[in-house]
Parts: structure tokens; sequence; C-alpha cells
């Protein structure tokens, strides 16, 4: 095989607000010279993660992109090896790990890649190895763990609750013995996180004020809030927070759009309540961690114990629509796009 046609996703320029399909990114084919040097590997991708990082990656008011015109975007990607020189790697092996938004890649330095034993068995789909069991999954539930330390009985609010990383949050929190109160942006998934992931309570941010919403759910105050919005619920969850109550920083949704950041007008509560804010990046805690998070949620998977919606968009060209609609909020689950069967 030599000049494979490709098609990517690739980057055109930084988006001061919403990623515009055709004006910051764009579905592009390129010949791919896959004629491979020692060690490099040829993969067909199969599943793509769509995460609301790759806002921050493409840049925007007050920080630079990552990317340079005309490259393809990144992301964690499901694949499968069609190619190799490289013997840990070999043909027909199904890997996962960060590759590009593209049919296929020129794999140099495969570091990063990790081969999936069972992907051809297992009881879990393939998609999960871009969000469950990778980022997503990752994020949750070493950062609940770390950062969190959840206790049996307390009492937990959780943002965008219905995302990739909030459903996830919320189930383990569960299990842990948590009540469980998370947010949303529809009635639908609402519905949808109390009947169907078993949340205490849940309510939609839209209707009603958040500060309101959130003591009717928690009239006794919460301990830990999981934040993946920022903006004014975060702001919400200072005034119901209890004392001593942690704050798990993961993302700020509200404001990736915005040309202007939100004030935070109420974080002397932090000081009154004695709270714990803490940010962090997904790669900063233990591998021990990483191992028991593996483990633990692939369990959890297989056995039912968490259930994981994704929304999966078929056909690589139409990612530029589907980021575009996970930052605009209507997507249903984990974005995640299909580009073809293993």
């Amino acid at each position: 095989m030599v000049n494979l046609n490709n098609k990517s996703v690739v980057f055109l320029e930084s988006p001061k607000e919403y990623p515009i399909p055709g004006v910051h990114l764009k579905v592009e084919s390129k010949m791919l010279d896959d004629e491979l040097n020692e060690g490099e590997l040829l993969t067909r991708n199969l599943y793509i993660s769509l995460d609301p990082y790759l806002k921050t990656k493409m840049g925007g008011v007050g920080h630079p992109s990552i990317y340079k015109v005309g490259q393809a975007l990144d992301s964690y990607v499901v694949s499968e090896v069609i190619a190799s020189k490289n013997d840990k790697f070999p043909v027909g092996a199904v890997v996962f790990g960060n590759l590009g938004i593209e049919e296929y890649t020129r794999v140099r330095t495969s570091n990063d890649l990790k081969i999936i034993e069972d992907a051809r068995e297992s009881k879990v789909p393939l998609s999960s190895y871009v969000g469950a069991l990778n980022l997503a999954g990752r994020t949750a539930y070493c950062s609940l763990i770390d950062i969190g330390k959840p206790k049996a009985g307390e009492t937990i609010y959780v943002s965008a609750a219905f995302g990739g990383v909030g459903q996830i949050v919320g189930q383990i929190s569960k299990i842990l013995g948590l009540r469980v109160i998370g947010s949303a942006g529809s009635d639908e998934k609402v519905d949808y996180l109390v009947k169907t992931l078993k949340f205490d309570a849940a309510f939609n941010y839209k209707k009603g004020n958040i500060v309101e919403s959130l003591r009717s759910a928690a009239p006794e105050g919460i301990n830990i809030y999981y934040d993946n919005v920022g903006g004014e619920t975060l702001e919400a969850a200072l005034e119901v927070l209890n004392r001593f109550g942690r704050v798990v920083l993961c993302g700020m949704s509200s404001i990736y759009n915005r040309t202007t950041p939100y004030g935070i007008k109420n974080i002397i509560l932090a000081i009154l309540k004695s709270l714990k804010l803490e940010g962090f990046v997904a790669n900063q805690f233990s591998d021990e961690l990483e191992e028991r998070f593996f483990k633990d949620v692939k369990s959890w998977l297989e056995n039912g114990d968490i259930i994981y919606k994704e929304d999966i968009t078929e056909g690589l060209e139409n990612t530029p629509e589907a980021i575009l609609g996970m930052f605009q909020g209507k997507t249903f689950g984990k974005a995640v796009v299909k580009v073809a069967d293993l």
C-alpha cells in the first residue's frame, strides 16, 4: 500500500466562541504516504472521542492553538493495526490511544498506544475505550477518589451530570454510598439521570434559579461539588456547600465559548466555610490509582453497575458538526464518532 487517500478533520483558525464547521475546522482529503519505516505502524481508525478540551487545544481568546493551519486534530481513538513494522503491535491488533481525528493514522511514536487484548470477545463495547475506559472514566474515577475523598452518607452535586465525565462520577458515587444530585440542560436528560442512572435527585439548570433548585434537592446542603461547568453554577454550589466541603474543579464548559470570563462573586465563602477547591490535569494521578480505575470501571461496566450513555455520530465527514453540537449541548451522552466497524 502506497499513498492511501485519507480524510482528516483539520484546523483552520481559532474560534472566539463556538467552533464553526468550514470556518474553524473542516474535513479534508489528503494522500497518506503509508510506506512505513522501522518501528512505525498504520492504523484504521474505528471510534473517536469528542471532548470539551478540544476547544482549549484549538485556542481562542487569551491563548493560542496548539495546532497549525491544515493540521489534523487529535483525540483518543480506538483503531485496528493494518500494517506494522513494530513487533509490539502486530497486524490485526486493536489498540487505543491518542491519534488523529482521521480515517487512517501513520503512527511514528507508539508509546501512548495500548492493545485491547479481548477486543473481539469482550462484553464491553469498543467505543468504551474512548470514553468510560479512557479519558472520561479515568478523569471521573481518579479525581473523585483523590480530590473529592467521598465518604458513604455524604451528598455530592455533579454539574453537567449527563456528560461523559459527569455520568460516571454520579454512578461511582452511588456505588460508594453517597446521595447524588445532578443537573443537566433538558428535562429529557434529567429524567434519564433519575430513572436510568438512579441519581437521587436532578434538575434542569435552565429552569428557575440554580441556588433554589440545588437547595430544594439538597435541603441539608452538599459535601462535594464536582464542577464541570464553572460560572454561575460554581457560584450556586458555593452557597449550598457545607463547612469543610470539597470542590473538584474538572471543567469550565460555561466559559469555553465566552469572549469574557465570568467573575465568581461569592468566592469569599471558600474562606468562611473552610472549603477546599482543587483543579487537576488528567495525567497527574498515580499509576496505582489509574490501575484501580481500569479494573474497577471495566468490572462495573461488565456487571451493569455502570451504564454509559453515548451519543454516536456515524461517519468522519460529520465530525465538525458533531463537535459544534457538543459545545451547544445537543449531545445525549458521551460524544463519539464511529468511523468504521472492526
